[in-house]
This record gives C-alpha cells, structure tokens and sequence, in this order.
C-alpha cells in the first residue's frame, strides 16, 4: 500500500484574460502549467520560489478554492476535482489551510471562540458546552489561555492571530495542511517561535504539510523535502539536505546563493540573475528560465530555446535542465 497522502498528476491553472467590448478571451495567465508531485504521509514539502511563481495557487488548486483547468490530484485515493459538493464538503474536513496574513484572514466581527469553533459548528462535530471546551482546549494547544474566548481579533499581536488561524486549521483533525506562507507577514523574532509550533503539532498530531514560502533558511529547516518552482513550472525537486547541498538547477542555484550568511567574516558568491522574470502570460520558448540563465548565457545552447526540459533524474535527483 502506497504511503502517500496527496498525489498531483499534471496540474494547470490558466487564468483567462478578457479584453473588448464583448469581454472575449485574449490571452491566458499560465499560473501554473503541468505539474507533478506526491506528498508522503507525515512528511513536509516545502514550495518554494519567487512571487508569482505560482506556489500559492497550487495550494489553493489542490484544495479547489479555486478551481483547476486540468490535471488530476489524489487525496487517499480520491482525485479531488471529480468530487461533487458534497463528497467535497466532507472531503474537507481532512485538508486545511493556514493563511498567509493574519491581519486578514480573520473576521474582525467575530470573537475567537466563534471563529476557531465555526468548523466545529458547520460540520456537526461539536455544540454548546462542547464546542467551547474543544476551542479551549485547541488555543492551549497553540499556545493561547481559554480567557481568550470572548476576545476579538484586533485585541491580539500578530504571533497570536496566526496562532488563532492555526487553532482554526486543527479544529477538525485534518490529515494535510496547506501552510501559505505562514510566517511571512511576521516578526522575526515571532516567526521561529510559529515554526516551532507548527513542528509540535505535526509530531502530536500525524499532519502533513505543504509548505509555501520564500524563506529559503526556514524551509530548510522545517522541511523533509524541497520543490522549487519557476514560472508556473517545478524546476528541480529533492530531500531537503540534498538541495541545499548540491542544487543543480541553476535557478535553484541563484536562489541558494542569496540567503544571507550570518557569519560576516565568510564571503559568499552571490549569482546575480540578469533581467526580470519573464510575464506567465507570454514564457519564453523551451526552458522558461534560459532568459535568466547564467549557463545559457556560456553555452548559447539551442535546445534551452527550443526543447523544454523534462523534470528527470540526471545527477542524483530531478531537475528541469538539459546539462544538470
């Protein structure tokens, strides 16, 4: 029997562009574009890249908040996008999310009781004395006191909203938990504190994680395994020592080359990559990166221009480029 949890075959997400006096399609924004990856139970995959990579709307996709253009993702067995709304409502019950902005991704109206025991109460797990002793219970779990019940939002730092968002994501014993950036729009000295957590949940509770962020320090960190994403496509993927270790992707490569070094006596090569990226409305032919490419830039290979790579096994573990 397969240990996997979530298995994505072949993922797009094209965001239609209109434009006329009819409101006609006139383009397409390749968000993300045919990927493909699984996601072991128990295990954190961290997704990382620059903004507008399209690491956000893969999570978004697979939990069908929005819905996908095409390709396939298995929960247990299930593909996801053949579900009806019912079957989907249930299916939820075992797939959260934890959002990026604390600030707003909590309803200002409600009171933390309400909002943590809002799952609780649609889906029919819990009422009455209850549901408040399972939000009680839940805010200890995440570091908060049960006085916190009656409070609202904009009485609590932003560590303890995302606390509450976290609390909010556990309430109904999810399986897999889509953490978008969970630590971005925080303090740094908050942020360890939130991934230390985050940690703690996983081994009390079995949990999986699909992680997005840009953060490559704290990815490595909390992550088993590390995919990394440029342009709508995943350009290299592999346990997380052995990216950091070795990368072969020369996107990958830049990125790593970027985290900054404590230690201000140790000087670090810095890959500067020349130009912007590329519009997903319009890639660049065959490798989407060759734009950018520090390699590209030396070898002038043709095949970078006319033949996408394929994500395959080459040097150790798979990256997207036709030398590495």
């Amino acid at each position: 029997m397969s240990n996997d949890l979530l298995v994505v075959k072949n993922l797009k997400k094209y965001f239609p562009i209109k434009g006329g006096i009819l409101s006609k399609t006139i383009g397409y924004v390749y968000a993300v574009d045919d990927i493909s990856f699984n996601l072991s139970r128990g295990e954190t995959l961290g997704l990382v890249g620059e903004s507008g990579c399209g690491k956000s709307t893969t999570g978004r996709v697979i939990l069908r908040l929005i819905e996908p253009t095409a390709g396939e993702a298995w929960f247990e067995g299930v593909n996801i996008f053949s579900l009806g709304k019912k079957e989907m409502r249930m299916l939820r019950r075992h797939m959260q999310i934890i959002f990026q902005d604390p600030y707003a991704s909590l309803n200002p109206r409600m009171t933390v009781e309400k909002i943590v025991g809002e799952p609780l109460k649609i889906h029919k797990v819990a009422k009455g004395t209850e549901l408040q002793d399972r939000v009680a219970s839940l805010l200890r779990k995440v570091g908060l006191r049960p006085e916190h019940l009656k409070r609202y939002p904009h009485e609590f730092s932003g560590g303890q909203r995302q606390r509450i968002g976290i609390a909010r994501a556990l309430a109904l014993n999810p399986k897999l938990i889509i953490a978008d950036e969970p630590v971005s729009a925080l303090d740094v000295s908050i942020q360890a504190q939130v991934i230390n957590l985050l940690q703690d949940l996983q081994e009390e509770f079995g949990l999986t994680y699909l992680l997005i962020a840009h953060d490559l320090r704290m990815v490595e960190y909390i992550s088993d395994r590390v995919a990394v994403m440029y342009l709508g496509k995943i350009v290299e993927i592999a346990k997380s020592e052995e990216i950091y270790k070795n990368p072969l992707h020369p996107y990958t490569q830049a990125l790593l080359s970027a985290i900054p070094v404590p230690d201000p006596r140790k000087k670090k090569e810095r890959i500067i990559l020349s130009g912007d990226v590329p519009s997903p409305i319009n890639p660049p032919s065959g490798c989407r990166f060759h734009t950018r490419c520090p390699l590209y830039a030396q070898l002038k290979a043709p095949e970078c221009v006319e033949i996408e790579p394929k994500l395959e096994n080459k040097n150790g573990h798979p990256s997207a480029c036709h030398f590495r």
